[in-house]
């Protein structure tokens, strides 16, 4: 029994030994790899998935948009002075009529627009086509055709256009989708002339106004890269759905500092079927220049709030002129709707139907009053 037990122990050394020397000189012998289980046939492992999840890419939108959107080339001439003249417009536009005076040059501009019918109408914006004497558009596709102006709303700063092509994709308007800051957005355009392009951003803000770009103001802020020549082209959702018209950009350089504005895709569809249907957008109007109330003004009326405008001046003869409004009335309510400041007035009242009766709440001499007024048509902007 003791020599058993001697030859175990002696066996156990050994043993220990041999694992301690082939632990300390090569490890990799111990460590196996584990047993795969086998997939069947025609499954995938948990990873695909998990790396399709990763994945993030807005392909499938910017395909489905991209034929939408064209670019839009313009020409005009225009009458250079030969000789520096003051800086005063008035000088400036009879000088450049004066034979011997000026020059005729040729001016080009360029733009962007989008598709928004299939019978070749086009959206894009006012200011890309202003006075020019030649329209032309490029496809995604390579045609190139010259387009004809259908009609303009510079209060707006939209204008529509009209191609003979076959096989034109129309892009889809966002409908009813609300768009929300934080929502993910696509801006395609021509940039500098390069060729379409397109950035991607999120909605910024909602809603801005007091740009001194447009009257009539509303955009949408984003920070996708909009530059010269992306106006008038489209911005997109993550669906390839239209949101907006890329209009204008804040700069101080000329380029893109991640602040750019577009016209909601809803306003520029009313525009677009009144275009269409009529040549022009009616506006309703009431003759009357309204002011915002500042702290001091309320103060000076003794008003318990800010909120309503103040008629600064009233047109003579106007809608509010035959109505009785007096510079100085306080404006509080339209149609039964609260009124905040002047450019929500301006929007309240350029939607309303002409010839049609609205009711306005005012405050006169401390008192509040009831006034109708007879909705009148807003006068078309003067063009230099």
């Amino acid at each position: 029994m003791h020599r058993l037990w001697l030859l175990f122990t002696q066996t156990v050394t050994v043993c220990l030994g041999i694992l301690f020397i082939v632990a300390t000189l090569r490890p990799d012998w111990l460590h196996t790899s584990p047993a795969r289980p086998v997939e069947p046939s025609g499954s995938r492992s948990a990873a695909a998935p998990a790396a399709a999840q990763a994945e993030v890419s807005y392909a499938r939108a910017v395909a489905l948009a991209t034929p939408s959107v064209v670019n839009v080339y313009t020409s005009k001439h225009i009458n250079v002075p030969l000789v520096p003249l003051p800086n005063d417009p008035e000088l400036n536009r009879l000088f450049r009529d004066v034979p011997g005076f000026s020059r005729r040059k040729e001016s080009t501009n360029l733009g962007s627009g989008v598709i928004v019918r299939s019978d070749g109408y086009i959206l894009t914006n006012y200011h890309v086509i202003d006075a020019a004497d030649a329209i032309e558009v490029a496809l995604s596709d390579g045609r190139q055709t010259r387009a004809t102006l259908v009609g303009a709303d510079p209060e707006s700063d939209l204008a529509v256009l009209k191609v003979d092509l076959p096989g034109l994709s129309a892009i889809t308007f966002n409908g009813e989708h609300q768009v929300r800051i934080g929502d993910v957005v696509l801006a395609i355009g021509n940039p500098f002339g390069v060729g379409q392009t397109t950035t991607m951003g999120i909605v910024s803000a909602l809603g801005r106004n007091r740009l001194g770009i447009n009257i009539y103001e509303n955009f949408i802020q984003t920070d996708a890269a909009i530059n010269p020549g992306n106006s008038g082209g489209a911005l997109i959702d993550t669906t390839g759905r239209l949101v907006g018209i890329n209009t204008a950009i804040y700069s101080e350089t000329g380029g893109s500092l991640g602040i750019g504005f577009a016209i909601p895709a809803s306003a520029a569809h009313t525009v677009l079927d009144q275009i269409i249907q009529t040549g022009g957008v009616t506006r309703g109007w009431l003759g009357i220049e309204p002011q915002d109330i500042t702290p001091d003004l309320a103060r000076a009326f003794h008003l318990k709030q800010a909120d309503g405008v103040i008629i600064a001046s009233v047109l003579r003869n106007g809608p509010a002129w035959r109505a009785g409004i007096k510079v100085g009335d306080i404006v509080l309510k339209l149609n039964g709707q609260p009124v905040y400041d002047s450019i929500g007035f301006l929007n309240q009242i350029a939607p309303l139907p002409p010839e049609e009766d609205v009711a306005l709440v005012i405050m006169r001499d401390g008192k509040q009053r009831d006034v109708k007024v007879q909705v009148g048509i807003r006068p078309p902007i003067r063009q230099p």
